[in-house]
């Protein structure tokens, strides 16, 4: 049966280092799009062409549904609610047989700090632009998902930037 575990956060909240534990923990494996960007184009802070990304996540991940006992976390933002329930579709038709999301619900203010310490940092109204999209529509088990885990920074935040 393969399993698929779709990240969704914003940058910072910390989903490439969720997707290190599982697979280093529990042998999930990982499909991320900082990484092919990296492999495509030499580093993953240049954007390039999206359908170019997406032709080698959906190669990834097609072959990994192939297998048996595929395991395999999509890391990536997965912001827009859209985008969303048509990669459920999708992916159901390569041969996932669970689809579960992972949303790292941390606060702005939080992210937009961690991404400040970053090497590569993802530019501020990119941020704040993904910050609405999350919040427009947020993450749900009526998009088809088969069990969504949410979890919630532990730690309230007061001083969200101005990004509404």
């Amino acid at each position: 049966m393969a399993h698929l575990l779709m990240l969704i956060g914003l940058p910072g909240s910390g989903k490439s280092t969720v997707a290190a534990q599982l697979a280093t923990q529990e042998g999930w494996q990982i499909v991320s799009t900082d990484r092919i960007r990296e492999q495509l184009f030499g580093d993953a802070a240049i954007q390039g062409a999206w359908p170019q990304v997406w032709a080698e996540v959906e190669r990834q991940l097609r072959a990994i549904a192939q297998s048996s006992d595929g395991k395999v976390i999509y890391d990536a933002t997965n912001v827009r609610r859209c985008h969303r329930r048509q990669f459920l579709t999708r992916a159901r038709s390569w041969g996932f047989d669970t689809i579960e999301a992972y949303w790292l619900d941390v606060p702005l203010a939080v992210c937009l700090e961690r991404n400040q310490r970053r090497d590569r940092q993802v530019p501020v109204p990119i941020i704040c632009k993904m910050y609405r999209q999350l919040r427009g529509g947020s993450p749900s088990v009526k998009e088809g998902f088969d069990r969504l885990i949410r979890d919630r920074f532990p730690y309230p935040c007061n001083q969200l930037p101005n990004c509404h």
